[in-house]
C-alpha cells in the first residue's frame, strides 16, 4: 500500500502493516535532496500507522542520496524555494527553516519504531546524515559515505553529527567531516557506521532479513530497550549549544558554486 509519494518520496506499507519503506525516488538525479524533499519525509513520520514496527529506508537508483541539490547553493535556488544563501541572510540565521528541515530525520529515531538505513553508492552530506538517523544501517559494499558540508561553508545540522561522534568517536567523527574525504565499506564496517555491509545485489533482501529480525522479538522489550540504550546516548550531549549549531554560515558559496560548477549543470547535485 502507498501512503505518499511526492517531492521524490515514497511511503508505503507491506501487507500486514509492521513494516514501512520510506524509498528515495529520483534515481536520475542521484537522488539529490531538496527542501520539498525534507518535508515529504516528515510527512512521511507523521503518515505512520500505529501498527508498524520497523521502518526501512532505501533509495532507487546507484545512489543512495548525492546530498543538496547544487541548485539549492545558486540565487534562484529550486522550483521557489528560497536559495541557502537567502536561509541564511534572515534574522535568525536560517534557525527556523532548518528546525523544520529537521523534522524529517528527528522522527527515525522515534522509540517505538527501529529504523534501517539500507545504503548503497554514494551517500554524501544530507544523505550521510539520513543514513546515520537511523537507528541501523545495511550497506552495500559500493558504499561511499562524505560529509561535505564544511567544504562548503555551511555546517552539518540534519541531525547527523551525534550519531556519528557516538559512532565512530570525536576524533575520527570531526576529521570526517572537515576534511570531507570518503569513508568506504570496509572502514565504515570496521568503526560501526555500518552494521553489515554486502553485495550490492542483496542489499534489499538483507534489509528485509534485518527487518525480520527485529519483528521476531516481542514489541515491548524492543521499544523499552531502544529506549534504555538512547537514554545512554542523550545523557553523553554536551549541555551547551556550540555557537555554529543551528545556523547556516553564508562562507565561500559563490567561490563552492565556481569550483564544482553547479550553478550551471541543470542536474547538479552533491555528487562532485
Amino acid at each position: 500500500m502507498t501512503l505518499l509519494d511526492r517531492d521524490g518520496v515514497r511511503l508505503t506499507l507491506d501487507d500486514d502493516g509492521s513494516v514501512a519503506t520510506v524509498t528515495l525516488a529520483n534515481p536520475a538525479k542521484r537522488n539529490a535532496q531538496t527542501f520539498a524533499l525534507w518535508r515529504a519525509l516528515a510527512e512521511s513520520g507523521r503518515l505512520l500507522p500505529g501498527t508498524v514496527r520497523v521502518v526501512v529506508v532505501r533509495a532507487e537508483g546507484q545512489s543512495f542520496s548525492a546530498g543538496l541539490d547544487r541548485r539549492a547553493f545558486t540565487p534562484e535556488g529550486i522550483d521557489g524555494e528560497p536559495s541557502v544563501m537567502e536561509l541564511a541572510a534572515r534574522e535568525d540565521g536560517g534557525e527556523s527553516a532548518i528546525a523544520e528541515f529537521q523534522e524529517g530525520f528527528t522522527w527515525l529515531r522515534r522509540n517505538d519504531i527501529i529504523t534501517v538505513a539500507a545504503v548503497q553508492g554514494h551517500a554524501i552530506g544530507a544523505g550521510f546524515q539520513l543514513a546515520l538517523a537511523c537507528d541501523l544501517r545495511v550497506c552495500a559494499d559500493d558504499v561511499r559515505f562524505a560529509m561535505r558540508e564544511t567544504a562548503l561553508g555551511i555546517v552539518p545540522d540534519l541531525t547527523g553529527t551525534h550519531p556519528l561522534v557516538a559512532l565512530v568517536g570525536y576524533a575520527r567523527a570531526l576529521e570526517i567531516c572537515v576534511t570531507g574525504r570518503f569513508v568506504q565499506a570496509e572502514e565504515a564496517e570496521r568503526t560501526g557506521l555500518a552494521n553489515l555491509v554486502v553485495p550490492a545485489a542483496e542489499l534489499d533482501a538483507a534489509a528485509r532479513d534485518l527487518a525480520a529480525a527485529v519483528l521476531a522479538a516481542p514489541r515491548d522489550a524492543v521499544i523499552e530497550t531502544k529506549a534504555l540504550l538512547f537514554s545512554s546516548l542523550i545523557r553523553q550531549k554536551p549541555r551547551r549549544k556550540p555557537p555554529s549549531t543551528g545556523s547556516i554560515t553564508p562562507v565561500r558559496y559563490e567561490a563552492a558554486g565556481e569550483r564544482k560548477n553547479a550553478a550551471a549543470r541543470p542536474n547538479s547535485s552533491g555528487v562532485p
